[in-house]
């Protein structure tokens, strides 16, 4: 198969280690070819108009940006950018905004070769791709009460060890006001106290580190 037949891949992955094995593996197909690899989300952008792939794998966590916010700066670039979300972690929230940010597939990063590959084909064929893991993961929660936005925001809130009155301050809003969202939040997420919500919000990918 030419060069030109073949499947551009573009590599965003901030871990060498893993840029590598991609390499090596979509190398070895003769369908496919690296057209570029970047190690952060601002580099992706750059790097995609440089070698306009057909298909981007995109690592959800890097250095600067997350894999999301880099796929929507490419998306608005470039509408029928073609991007698989890749990551180590299974987390609801974060499989739901990457899907509505307009990715066509997500797969982690301890699915087989053979699995990744099949999805990169598939998405090159204009096709949506959700690996029943991931649907599992994505279904369990999906017609839970979302939190708003001023909730997640006091939900981080709570990972820095805050008090009410401390997070009342820096959001200037009343003390009694924190507590009503911290029921709420505690009623949306099943969590029985504080602790419980923050490693619920952490787990789901509500919030992170």
């Amino acid at each position: 198969m030419t060069t030109s037949a073949r499947i551009r891949i573009l590599a965003v992955d901030d871990h060498p280690l893993m840029n590598e094995g991609l390499a090596t593996i979509i190398e070895c197909q003769s369908d496919m070819v690296l057209a570029g690899s970047a190690c952060s989300g601002r580099d992706a952008l750059q790097r995609f108009r440089e070698c306009k792939p057909d298909v981007t794998l995109m690592d959800l966590r890097l250095p600067d940006i997350s894999g999301i916010d880099a796929m929507i700066g490419i998306r608005s670039e470039f509408p029928e950018a073609r991007i698989i979300m890749l990551t180590t972690f299974a987390r609801d929230m974060e499989i739901r905004r990457a899907l509505e940010a307009g990715a066509r597939a997500y797969v982690l990063k301890s699915a087989p070769a053979d699995e990744l590959l099949d999805v990169i084909r598939q998405v090159n064929a204009g096709k949506k791709k959700i690996p029943s893991e991931i649907a599992a993961h994505l279904a369990e929660h999906y017609s839970d009460e979302l939190l708003t936005l001023r909730e997640v925001e006091i939900l981080r809130y709570l990972v820095g060890g805050n008090r009410n009155r401390d997070i009342a301050d820096k959001l200037a809003i009343a003390e009694e006001t924190v507590k009503a969202h911290l029921k709420h939040i505690m009623e949306k997420l099943g969590a029985i106290d504080r602790t419980q919500a923050v490693a619920i919000g952490l787990r789901r990918g509500i919030i992170q580190l």
